[in-house]
């Protein structure tokens, strides 16, 4: 293996290139270097120069790239060199919100941030025994630790978790909706199957005996040729109905429509058919004209049918309403879309046909062309001969229907694709009987949904992205609060050394009233006590004490003469009197 196989090996297996994109790849680097810079700049103003700047910053950028693929050992190892290396307090911040989210399991994460705090306390005392009061310095740091690491840490793994569970509810919720809809599926089927044996045993009967006694009828020799002639139209209109009848059960038991090869006498129910319809309704007696203008455009299947099944049921209606009326129908292709229209005058002196009526017929229309796009007119229309009827559509060749699907995929089909799965009150508020939108999709009102109903809404980009800006806002607000605790602990920690300062700091003037031979006792009731973390490390460090005497060593509220040296007063007692006073220079 070369080194450039070796190194794109080692780069997948940080990248870990099957979670991270490039643009998460590209992300990290950037931080890594942020990170790294940021840290070579406070290793800087601590006073550090020149190689240990950089090594500084590479060690950070380091850490930073490595804290997602071992995060446990980089947490450890982090919280051991914070104390040494000034420049790693904003790694540790980041390292213990990635440790947060990326450690797996919670004993682990709890073993790795005990192990984190017991290295940065451990090299903390190590580091300042010598300076400063161990318990003091065990408080300090542990305030310290628990605001940069342990509260991020706990502030992303609560969110992560929480990340999670909202995923498996929309999982499950994804998963009860399509269980649902074959449930429904399922329902519907079975229903389809009983309407279509309801159909074929009452319906089929009676058009069977409606064809047969047309057929015995049609053969008598009484009849005249007239008579004859409309008796077959009877005859050839219960076949027809019974070919109809057949595919519409066909379709309501298994979903498809039958092929054409299983039936050569099938009518044809198209724009191409309604040459037949006409052809019936001359038969029938009425008088019907058929114009069309423009130039012949194929139109997609389920918009072909519903313009065959309006003039069907626009001519059944003049048969009923304005019995011997003139009709006309007149179909135009424009750029867009067909528009057809049929007209009739009013009755001319028939009466209304009485004839059993669903009152279903316009109602009908007005839900096939809305499945494909279109819209259907129907009223009353003023002309020379009276009050006639106009039933005019407009059917787009080949647009999309409303409900967003393709209009020649079949009218039913797109229905079925835009219509809710399940109830609204019973679907998380995610599907709802409101308008559709411009493309074709669901009008939500969203501003009335509670936190969890839009956090549960499965498979919105929109929201992806809010999830990671929210993400991102999560974590800026752990790291304001992790700074405001700081600066409470800081305040805290001002307060709590102006005391010690009090306890272990005199002025040059009191060291001036203090004489040689006072007693010991007056001595010490004059001035403060000492025992404050102020001092600790000031005894031992000045000119030899006098054999057999006991010294209190205060620090001087003047200024030392450099910034690493610390003017002091010491007073030496013996046999009860105050045997010697110094004033003199520590460095610390």
């Amino acid at each position: 293996m070369d080194v450039s196989s070796k190194i794109r090996a080692a780069w997948r297996w940080l990248a870990a290139p099957e979670l991270w994109s490039r643009r998460r790849t590209a992300g990290e680097a950037v931080l890594a270097v942020v990170i790294g810079l940021l840290a070579a700049g406070v290793e800087e103003l601590l006073g550090s120069e020149d190689w240990a700047l950089a090594a500084v910053g590479t060690g950070a950028a380091v850490l930073s790239l490595l804290r997602r693929r071992l995060p446990a050992t980089v947490l450890v190892a982090t919280g051991a060199l914070t104390p040494l290396i000034g420049g790693f307090a904003l790694l540790l911040l980041l390292v213990g919100w990635s440790a947060g989210r990326a450690i797996v399991g919670p004993g682990r994460a709890l073993a790795a941030f005990t192990l984190s705090y017991a290295g940065f306390v451990g090299v903390s005392l190590t580091d300042s025994w010598s300076r400063q009061a161990p318990l003091t310095l065990v408080l300090l740091s542990t305030l310290y630790y628990l605001a940069t690491t342990v509260m991020p840490g706990l502030a992303s793994r609560y969110w992560t978790q929480r990340r999670t569970l909202l995923h498996a509810l929309q999982e499950r919720n994804a998963q009860l909706l399509r269980e649902r809809a074959m449930v429904e599926g399922q329902t519907r089927l079975r229903e389809r199957q009983r309407i279509a044996q309801d159909m074929h045993d009452s319906l089929g009967h009676q058009l069977a005996l409606i064809s047969v006694h047309t057929g015995a009828l049609e053969v008598d020799r009484e009849l005249t040729d007239r008579q004859r002639e409309a008796v077959g139209v009877l005859r050839d209109a219960s076949v027809t109905a019974m070919r109809e009848l057949r595919e519409v059960v066909g379709i309501l038991r298994d979903g498809i429509e039958a092929p054409v090869a299983d039936d050569p006498g099938r009518v044809t129910r198209g724009a191409a058919g309604i040459d037949g319809l006409v052809d019936t309704s001359r038969a029938a007696g009425n008088t019907v004209e058929v114009r069309r203008t423009g130039k012949a455009r194929p139109l997609a299947p389920a918009a072909d049918h519903a313009a065959y099944r309006i003039v069907q049921e626009a001519l059944t209606n003049a048969y009923k309403h304005a019995p011997g009326a003139a009709i006309a129908v007149e179909l135009r292709y424009e750029p867009d879309s067909l528009v057809v229209e049929v007209l009739n005058t009013a009755s001319a002196g028939g009466e209304p046909s009485d004839v059993v009526s669903g009152g279903q017929g316009l109602t009908g229309l007005y839900e096939r062309a809305r499945l494909v796009g279109g819209m259907v007119h129907a009223g009353p229309v003023e002309g020379p001969d009276g009050t006639g009827f106009r039933v005019a559509a407009v059917l787009p060749y080949g647009a999309h229907a409303a409900t967003g699907g393709p209009a020649g995929a079949g009218g039913v089909a797109g229905a079925a694709a835009g219509a809710p799965l399940v109830d609204a009150a019973d679907d998380f508020r995610q599907q709802t009987s409101v308008p559709l939108d411009g493309n074709g999709g669901r009008v939500v009102d969203r501003s009335v949904w509670s936190v969890p109903e839009r956090e549960l809404t499965v498979g919105v980009g929109a929201d992806t992205s809010r999830s990671r800006v929210g993400g991102v806002v999560l974590g800026c607000g752990i790291a304001v609060a992790a700074l405001v605790v700081l600066l409470v602990a800081a305040g805290f920690g001002f307060f709590f050394l102006m005391g010690a300062m009090n306890e272990g700091m005199i002025e040059k003037s009191q060291y001036d009233a203090v004489k040689v031979g006072t007693s010991e006792k007056e001595v010490r009731d004059r001035l403060p006590s000492g025992d404050t973390i102020a001092t600790a490390g000031l005894a031992g460090k000045g000119p030899a004490e006098p054999e057999g005497s006991t010294c209190l060593v205060l620090m001087s509220a003047e200024v030392g003469e450099s910034s690493e040296t610390e003017p002091v007063f010491r007073f030496c007692f013996k046999d009860g009197k105050l045997a010697e006073k110094k004033s003199y220079e520590v460095v610390r």
